[in-house]
């Protein structure tokens, strides 16, 4: 099953619950947590996506190198200043479970920046 999704004036976490419900196949009667769906999702202008309150400001990404002081924080202002399916794509992968599934399931999630019909 192919999803298309337009993310113009939508709210990131919002949608980001509606991909990783149609990613693992939750909303099918066939659905089983051990098996992978072949469900494709593809999100189109990711660039339009909005938030609520001063999570612009106030949401941080962590991430340490491994070295002393070695932890790098960054807004989601910034984030979404240099990629916004970056932000979606991280949003999504919190929401799927922690397990040897993910990283396969997440390859079935395809981001589009800008969509290129509508231009």
């Amino acid at each position: 099953m192919d999803y298309h999704i337009d993310a113009t004036n939508k709210i990131l976490g919002r949608l980001a619950t509606q991909a990783a419900v149609l990613l693992r196949g939750k909303h099918t009667s066939q659905f089983n947590p051990s098996l992978l769906p072949s469900h494709l999702v593809t999100v189109y202008n990711t660039d339009f996506l909005k938030v609520t309150g001063k999570k612009m400001k106030e949401k941080v990404y962590l991430r340490h190198t491994g070295f002393h002081g070695g932890q790098k924080a960054e807004t989601l202002a910034e984030v979404m200043a240099r990629d916004s399916r970056i932000a979606f794509r991280r949003a999504v992968m919190g929401m799927l479970p922690k397990n040897r599934l993910r990283n396969q399931i997440i390859k079935h999630l395809i981001l589009i920046k800008k969509d290129l019909k509508k231009d």
